[in-house]
């Protein structure tokens, strides 16, 4: 049997595009403050030294966007799925999957349960970010059998009513632009949950948005920080559906 050339689950770059701005612009502002400190012109001499002095702050946020990538969203996971009470019998929904890290996550907690994971793959909001990927890393992580992937919009889940036991997503909603589609995300989420269930949203903006949502829903809602240490701030909304 032929064998797969990664050993190990990928689990791809949060935001690659805005990590190669980032780098780009560091490494630009470094040739820069060189050229101005090798000048002969004091005022040059001068501004070359505030870029040096700047250009630590953009060395830290790469820093910890790769330590985000490499640690903390693992941590970020586990601190979510552990939020949660297992049987093995759940069944488990991931808006957003990704590259399937709390889909297989959740999957791993599984005896007889299943975990489903939506998404559209846009490629601008992780690296790689495809379903061949996902499903890749499914085999890789030994959970293939306990996983259903659907390429599926937040929006319009196509899933019936009151199925899922858990429902989770992490850094999803917040793609959607107009607050009006947030909203409908969110009810969809609600729909797609069973009495009894809990929802896990978490994200670095619009957490109060969604939180008010889904108490305007009537739902029992909480939310609560994150902590991480990484460039971005996370809080996750816990709703409780009665």
């Amino acid at each position: 049997m032929r064998r797969s050339r990664r050993s190990k689950a990928e689990y791809g770059i949060d935001a690659p595009r805005m990590g190669m701005i980032i780098l780009l612009a560091v490494i630009a502002a470094l040739v820069i403050a060189v050229l101005l400190h090798s000048s002969t012109n004091t005022t040059a001499k001068a501004a070359g030294n505030i870029i040096f002095s700047l250009s630590p702050t953009g060395i830290i946020i790469l820093f910890l966007a790769l330590l985000y990538v490499k640690v903390e969203k693992f941590r970020h996971r586990d601190r979510m799925l552990n939020m949660l009470t297992w049987k093995g019998n759940e069944t488990v929904l991931d808006v957003g999957t990704g590259r399937g890290l709390l889909m297989i996550g959740a999957a791993k907690r599984l005896i007889t349960g299943k975990s489903f994971g939506i998404d559209i793959w846009n490629t601008k909001d992780l690296s790689n970010n495809s379903y061949r990927a996902v499903m890749a890393n499914a085999i890789l992580e030994d959970v293939k059998e306990k996983v259903t992937v659907l390429n599926a919009d937040a929006q319009n889940i196509p899933i019936e009513d009151n199925y899922f036991d858990y429902v989770v997503s992490n850094l999803c909603i917040h793609n959607i632009s107009d607050r009006e589609g947030r909203a409908k995300a969110c009810s969809e989420i609600m729909r797609v949950l069973k009495p009894g269930g809990v929802a896990l949203i978490s994200d670095f903006t619009h957490t109060r948005e969604y939180a008010e949502e889904f108490k305007k829903m009537g739902y029992e809602t909480t939310r609560t920080f994150s902590f991480l240490i990484a460039p971005v701030l996370l809080h996750i909304v816990k709703v409780v559906k009665r």
